[in-house]
């Protein structure tokens, strides 16, 4: 039998997966061994262990479906390992050898989605291609890339290199060890309950997956919202999960989602007009507010928890630098603001100017930033540090004046909407800047644009209480929210 649970923002979806886990288990009696739980991010897979009431080694089968394949397929007989699976860096140096420049967009993403964010064109094709099953010519023929950007010939010629690098280099990437599953689905072990979350971003090679996973369980439960469905330019596939013949149940309340940041939602996915499950959700009974701003001067940022979203990563840059220049303390997927070792080194040496003695780590500290050279109690520490550069060091000098516990994970988190899918904080401002590319994506289709609203939709859903909307001065490059 398969079940489909549509969960709204906040609405408990994946709680309701576990609660069913528990009872299979508890009601049941089913062995942990014949549970299957396949989330789509290692993150998520995580913290369905970790609300399970038992050993983390005990539920083997609690896993992304990539690490299901990885755990499951032969290659020349031979299990794969870590080495064996493509990384970023193998793509950039694939590409050095053709002159070509490979980037990603979160490539400092920990909550790797297996949707590589390539920024080069031809890779984009490639991969979307291979996720959708389908031929990088038919891919190439939806003209769903900027033809001044993309030739035929090019990506014909990049695609067949590509391919011989990873067979030189006995390399796989995500993509080859899930149709590998598919073809040795012999190896896939037989279960008695499946439970997926985040169903709406499967690919159509994982519906291909999932459709034998059908034939090994007795019961299956799909859990996912459309409306949240924004990796649809990586290949992923929402309208097999609106499609898929299962007995259905819509979670309609919300724990985390106040009422103005509700009413905010109805915008873009009211915009929608293509496939979509209709559903509504109630808030919790919190009114929160929905505000318009102009620029970050218009909130105070020194008190509270903050998440700062953004549509692209040029924007998020700007917005960076806007935070270092009023000495905020944040974080990103990229890490801390400020080099945790160089606040270190400060202390230290504070501390030693005052008396104290430094221990071989922390003076080896010091060093990196003065250079083996004989400390001088005379010199404070900014000018002793010869070796920082003097942005970095004015960047902590306005993070002490501003009172910043920098011993703390920072106040503020900066990313892009795609990065941050799941995850929510008390307020949010959301950059409605879009930029060209999107706006002439957008005006190719009316999927493209649909998928464009959901991802707004998904960045306004940030917020449990207050949402700040940075709006453009020319409306034109800016969603309309």
């Amino acid at each position: 039998m398969i079940y489909k649970y549509y969960g709204p923002p906040g609405t408990g979806k994946t709680y309701k997966l576990i609660s069913r886990a528990k009872a299979y288990v508890r009601k049941y009696k089913i062995p942990l061994h014949r549970i299957g739980y396949f989330a789509f991010t290692k993150k998520a897979a995580e913290e369905a262990k970790q609300r399970m009431p038992f050993e983390n080694k005990k539920l083997r089968y609690f896993k992304t479906l990539h690490a299901l394949a990885f755990e499951c397929i032969k290659v020349d007989d031979l299990n794969i390992s870590q080495e064996d699976i493509m990384q970023p860096y193998h793509y950039e140096e694939f590409g050095k050898k053709l002159n070509l420049q490979v980037k990603f967009y979160d490539r400092y993403n920990k909550d790797e989605s297996f949707y590589l964010g390539f920024e080069n064109p031809y890779f984009q094709i490639i991969s979307r291609a291979v996720n959708k099953c389908t031929d990088i010519r038919k891919e190439f023929d939806l003209e769903e890339h900027d033809p001044r950007n993309v030739n035929w010939k090019q990506l014909d010629h990049i695609y067949n290199n590509l391919l011989e690098y990873k067979s030189k280099k006995k390399l796989l990437d995500f993509n080859n060890i899930i149709q590998i599953l598919i073809d040795q689905q012999e190896n896939i072990p037989e279960f008695d309950v499946i439970f997926i979350d985040e169903a709406q971003d499967l690919s159509p090679l994982q519906w291909k997956l999932f459709d034998i996973l059908k034939t090994k369980t007795k019961d299956i439960y799909l859990a996912g919202d459309d409306d949240q469905a924004i990796f649809a330019w990586a290949g992923a596939d929402v309208k097999r999960f609106i499609a898929e013949p299962a007995k259905e149940k819509t979670l309609i309340y919300s724990k985390r989602i106040s009422k103005s940041i509700q009413l905010q939602s109805t915008i873009p996915i009211n915009n929608i007009v293509g496939a979509r499950k209709l559903k509504k959700y109630y808030p919790r009974n919190y009114q929160g507010k929905c505000e318009e701003i102009y620029n970050l001067d218009e909130i105070d940022l020194t008190k509270g928890k903050w998440l700062i979203i953004t549509r692209t990563v040029s924007k998020l840059l700007k917005i960076q630098n806007m935070l270092i220049e009023k000495g905020l303390y944040f974080e990103s997927n990229r890490g801390k603001s400020i080099k945790v070792t160089m606040f270190n080194a400060m202390n230290s040496y504070n501390e030693w100017r005052k008396g104290r003695e430094l221990t071989e780590e922390e003076l080896k500290n010091i060093k990196n930033f003065t250079g083996d050279v004989k400390l001088n109690k005379n010199k404070n520490w900014f000018d002793a540090f010869k070796l920082e550069e003097d942005v970095g060091k004015e960047y902590l000098l306005r993070l002490l004046e501003n009172k910043e516990n920098l011993k703390e994970p920072a106040r503020i988190w900066l990313s892009t909407i795609h990065a941050i899918k799941g995850g929510e904080q008390d307020n949010v401002i959301l950059c409605l800047d879009m930029g060209k590319k999107i706006i002439e994506a957008v005006k190719q289709s009316p999927d493209k644009a649909d998928e464009e609203h959901r991802v707004w939709y998904v960045g306004t859903t940030r917020a449990r209480n207050n949402l700040y909307k940075i709006k453009l001065d020319k409306q034109r490059k800016g969603y309309q929210l």
